[in-house]
């Protein structure tokens, strides 16, 4: 199950540093690819606004 950003993403950047796979993409709210994201949840560790979420 991949994880997904939600409205409340303000493109700060910093799950795209932590992700291992490079899954997310940057946009006025970011963008996980679900066939490269392998479900780790650091993205959603380091988002400051909990943006991130399972699908």
């Amino acid at each position: 199950m991949a994880y997904v950003i939600n409205e409340d993403c303000i493109a700060c950047g910093s799950c795209i540093d932590e992700c291992p796979v490079e899954a997310i993409s940057e946009g006025d709210i970011y963008k996980i690819d679900p066939a490269t994201c392998t479900d780790c949840g650091t993205c959603a560790d380091v988002c400051p606004t909990e943006a991130i979420h399972p699908a």
